[in-house]
């Protein structure tokens, strides 16, 4: 542990995961509790939670939307006339080919 700076020695200890020198505290993980059988979540708690999950997303600006929504349109226009292009040029070159 002598490679790790003092923040990361203090961050450890914090943690648990180191002593007061910072050599490395053996322990063992723990397994997942898994949820007890049974127990569902009720459609008001679970409409509950979601709306508390929704206010915590951090949502993009009308002016946010509009810029990368057009980013968007933009990068698919080209590639449809690229792959279009592509698809002419080659369909072009197949029947010339074989048009002989």
């Amino acid at each position: 542990m002598s490679e790790m700076n003092r923040e990361m020695r203090r961050r450890a200890k914090k943690q648990g995961l180191a002593d007061d020198e910072g050599a490395p505290v053996a322990t063992r993980r723990q397994p997942p509790q898994a949820a007890p059988k049974g127990k569902r979540t009720t459609p008001a708690q679970f409409m509950r939670e979601m709306r508390q999950e929704l206010r915590r997303v951090n949502w993009p600006t009308r002016k946010e939307v509009i810029k990368y929504s057009i980013v968007v349109l933009i990068t698919v226009s080209l590639l449809i006339a690229f792959v279009g292009g592509l698809d002419y040029g080659l369909a072009e070159g197949t029947l010339r080919l074989f048009d002989n």
